[in-house]
């Protein structure tokens, strides 16, 4: 169980709280004594798809009605569909959200920006979709990500694994810079591997799917995690205990990386 947090009750902003990673991030931090501003499509206080600059503009301005500060944004809203949707949540989304409540984030004491990136950034991705999504280009981005799709066979998934690598290259480039380092701003990323959230159980319902995701992504330690198991990351590296924790992307992936990539690192 989670431990209460000494520090004053925060002001946090979760992205994707309707369900999985983002509903645990939010229970936990409600029991630590701060308040949650939760988006998603339904159930949460504030109803917002963050694919569109439209829901993004509109999820911006409600959160501003209901509060004028925030001190956490958990950019966690996300899809694995293996189609354009993914790159324009997944990333577009993130960092749209991110950007959005910059004004709000600057009135805070002591601000944290964490987005839900993946271990799946570690797999192929598409080039010309990455640098796309890294120049800001939707259109451009929403094109390729078809094409992928029209190739067939695992081409599709390229819209998800670059969308995950793209928002981990985002982080790294922009963490020291003057909008986040220069503004006091930590911005960070976690990057689970397997996760048991009600996007992949289909997946573990049988044994050939379990085998699929052990195979595709394996998880030596202990297993896949749990949707608490990320969130309590999530929670850390947005709380005020990771002041100087900036430009990271924390792997909470049962070993994945350190199997996949070792020392190579360095």
């Amino acid at each position: 169980m989670p431990t209460t947090e000494v520090a004053a009750p925060r002001v946090y902003v979760v992205t994707g709280a309707g369900s999985g990673i983002g509903q645990a991030a939010a229970a936990q931090l409600i029991d630590q004594g701060h308040r949650v501003i939760g988006v998603d499509l339904k159930n949460t206080e504030v109803v917002a798809d963050l694919s569109t600059e439209e829901g993004l503009a509109g999820m911006v301005e409600e959160v501003s009605q209901q509060t004028s500060v925030v001190d956490g944004v958990i950019a966690n809203a996300g899809t694995s569909l293996q189609a354009p949707l993914d790159v324009a949540i997944n990333f577009f989304g993130a960092v749209g959200t991110v950007n959005g409540l910059l004004p709000l984030l600057s009135n805070s004491d002591a601000p944290r920006v964490c987005i839900t990136a993946s271990a799946a950034s570690l797999h192929p991705a598409n080039d010309e979709l990455l640098d796309a999504m890294l120049n800001g280009d939707r259109e451009t981005a929403a094109v390729i990500g078809e094409q992928l799709v029209a190739a067939g066979g695992m081409a599709g998934y390229l819209n998800y694994s670059s969308s995950k690598q793209a928002v981990a290259r985002w982080v790294r480039r922009n963490a020291t810079t003057e909008r986040f380092a220069g503004a006091g701003i930590s911005l960070n990323a976690v990057a689970p591997g397997v996760v048991i959230t009600p996007m992949t159980e289909q997946l573990f319902a049988t044994e050939e799917g379990r085998q699929q995701m052990e195979q595709g992504m394996p998880s030596p330690l202990n297993g896949p995690a749990r949707a608490e198991d990320i969130a309590s990351a999530i929670c850390f590296l947005t709380s005020t205990a990771a002041g100087k924790v900036t430009g990271q992307v924390l792997f909470v992936d049962s070993g994945y990386d350190a199997l996949t990539r070792g020392d190579t690192s360095w």
